[in-house]
């Protein structure tokens, strides 16, 4: 089967050279234009980025005219309405929903991580007393790596692969471990 593509020929100079269309799981299909500046040494222009993906993403789809917003496939309105944030976080993390039995496991490993150390607490009693509470959040959670750095050493190729993997998970597990036991404490 012969990839899509678009082909695009420069009026002034004849040089041509074919875009590759990419085909998502929803939506319209997108024209990739990656190599246009290298090609032709022009951009393109889309005020507002209207009409341009950012990235590729196998988490959200979004149709803002439709009123569409979709977490691996399923509507927003349906996981706010019947979903908590521990099923909705596993959601993100893992592509599906958890049966019971994930969900049970899944929530015992979560509030094994809602232990906040001392000092993050901290951070909370030095926010101006009306705060936004997502502006309080975003800077503690981004504090985060200050008091969860792993020991990782970055220079030796085998620790960064023999770690990546568990250390990733490891870390999604405690900032949604740290990011439940914040919003408790905010509410």
């Amino acid at each position: 089967m012969s990839e899509k593509h678009f082909k695009l020929v420069d009026p002034a100079t004849g040089q041509s050279s074919e875009l590759p269309l990419l085909e998502g799981s929803l939506g319209a299909s997108t024209l990739d234009i990656a190599g246009l500046y290298k090609q032709h040494g022009v951009f393109t222009y889309d005020p507002g980025f209207g009409a341009t993906a950012s990235c590729k993403s196998a988490i959200t789809f979004i149709d803002g005219e439709k009123g569409v917003l979709l977490y691996r496939g399923y509507p927003v309105e349906q996981l706010a309405k019947q979903s908590n944030f521990l099923e909705v976080s596993y959601l993100l993390l893992h592509g599906d929903l958890p049966t019971k039995s994930e969900q049970h496991d899944f929530s015992n490993e979560i509030v094994y991580h809602t232990m906040i150390n001392e000092s993050l607490l901290r951070f909370f009693h030095g926010f101006h007393y009306d705060a936004h509470p997502m502006a309080m959040l975003s800077a503690v959670v981004s504090s985060l790596s200050a008091f969860y750095h792993g020991s990782t050493n970055i220079h030796e190729a085998d620790d960064r692969d023999l770690f990546a993997t568990a250390y990733e998970h490891l870390v999604q597990i405690r900032v949604t471990g740290v990011v439940h036991a914040t919003s408790v404490f905010l509410r």
